[in-house]
C-alpha cells in the first residue's frame, strides 16, 4: 500500500487538511503531520534553535510545534521513517499564486518533500467566501493518482491552485506576477507603543495566457511545476561577460 503524508501550513485542525487527507485515503495509508497552529506566510523556515514536540491528536494524525517544513521534517525522518511514496500539503485557505509561493508555508511543505526526494504537490484553494472544497478534493485525489502511477522529475514538485468558483478545465502553468502594494499599518497599544501590520492589496496581475494568476482569472484550476534549483543560467552566461567576475574565475 502507498504511504502518503499530509502537511499543511493552516494548522492541524483546518478544514482544508482534513479534505485533503479524506481525498488521500482511496489511494492509500495516510499519514498527518502538521503544525499545531496557524503557519501562514512562514515560508521555508526550519526551527533550530529550541525544541519540537510531538503531539498525538489521534491514530495517524500528529501535531507538531513548528512549521510545515519542520513537519515534513520529522513526518519523513522519524514518523514515517523513511517510507513516503507521496507528500501533499493543503489545501490552503486561500491563493497560492506568483510570488506567494516564496512566502507559503503550503509551498515549503511541498520543497521540502521534494528535497527529501518524495513527489510532492501543494494544494492551494482562491477564495470567495467560505470555498466549497469537493471539487478540489476530487481533483487532488485524480492528480495525486497520476504522480503515484506516472512519478515525477526528481526535485520537481507541483503547484496547484483552485478558482473560487467551479472550474472550467485545467491549465499547466507557469508562475506570473502579482505585485501587491507595500503597505505597514501603525497602531497604539493601550500602554502607547507602537506596533505594525504589514500586507497590502494586490495592485495588478500579469496577463500572459500562460500565467498561473490568468489562469486563476479565467476560472480554470492551474497547474505549476516548479523545480529547486532556483539557478538563472541565462545570468550565469551574462555574467560570464563580467571582468570583475573573469579576474576571479
Amino acid at each position: 500500500m502507498k504511504k502518503i503524508l499530509v502537511t499543511n501550513d493552516d494548522g492541524i485542525n483546518t478544514r482544508g487538511i482534513a479534505v485533503l487527507a479524506e481525498a488521500m485515503s482511496s489511494l492509500g495509508d495516510v499519514t498527518v503531520v502538521a503544525p499545531d497552529r496557524e503557519m501562514s506566510g512562514i515560508s521555508h523556515a526550519l526551527t533550530l534553535a529550541q525544541p519540537l514536540r510531538i503531539a498525538d491528536v489521534r491514530k495517524g494524525w500528529h501535531a507538531i510545534s513548528g512549521t510545515p517544513t519542520d513537519c515534513v521534517y520529522i513526518g519523513i525522518a522519524r514518523i514515517m521513517k523513511g517510507e513516503v511514496d507521496l507528500l501533499v500539503s493543503g489545501i490552503n485557505n486561500g491563493a497560492n499564486l506568483s510570488e506567494d509561493v516564496h512566502y507559503s508555508g503550503t509551498v515549503a511543505g511541498a520543497v521540502e518533500g521534494s528535497i527529501s526526494d518524495v513527489p510532492s504537490i501543494a494544494f492551494s484553494q482562491v477564495l470567495n467566501g467560505e470555498a466549497e472544497l469537493g471539487e478540489a478534493a476530487v481533483f487532488a485525489a485524480r492528480l495525486a493518482e497520476a504522480v503515484l502511477d506516472s512519478g515525477m522529475n526528481p526535485r520537481t514538485y507541483l503547484n496547484v491552485n483552485f478558482p473560487p468558483h467551479p472550474a472550467k478545465g485545467v491549465k499547466i502553468t507557469r508562475l506570473g506576477c502579482r505585485p501587491y502594494e507595500k503597505t505597514v499599518h501603525e497602531k497604539v497599544d493601550p500602554r502607547g507603543r507602537r506596533y505594525y501590520w504589514i500586507g497590502g492589496n494586490e495592485m495588478q496581475h500579469e496577463q500572459g495566457a500562460d500565467a498561473d494568476t490568468q489562469a486563476i482569472k479565467d476560472g480554470y484550476i492551474s497547474v505549476t511545476p516548479l523545480k529547486l534549483d532556483l539557478t538563472d543560467y541565462d545570468a550565469v552566461t551574462n555574467l560570464a561577460d563580467w571582468e570583475l567576475l573573469r579576474e576571479r574565475s
